[in-house]
């Protein structure tokens, strides 16, 4: 189904519910990070649990590190398409 220019995919716009959601989790933001905090500073805490958690810490603070996306590994182009050569066979 196409839509005419200028009208909307979802005129309904975004659910209340989820606004609602993110509003209740937003209430627990400090205790949320308090307790991120407690298991990243834990000497009794697995590294793993520690290091996630001063990731998620890092994270909402500053924001998710930006992944490179290349072709190669190397930082090269990325291949957008497909290139098939055709062998024609040889009379033997």
């Amino acid at each position: 189904m196409a839509f005419q220019p200028g009208q909307s995919g979802n005129p309904s716009g975004r659910p209340k519910a989820s606004a609602r959601v993110r509003d209740a989790a937003r209430e627990h933001t400090e205790a949320a990070i308090s307790v991120l905090v407690s298991i990243m500073s834990g000497e009794d805490t697995s590294a793993a649990a520690r290091v996630a958690a001063a990731s998620a810490i890092l994270d909402r603070g500053y924001g998710k590190p930006t992944q490179p996306i290349d072709g190669d590994g190397e930082g090269g182009a990325i291949p957008t398409g497909l290139t098939i050569t055709f062998l024609r066979p040889t009379d033997d």
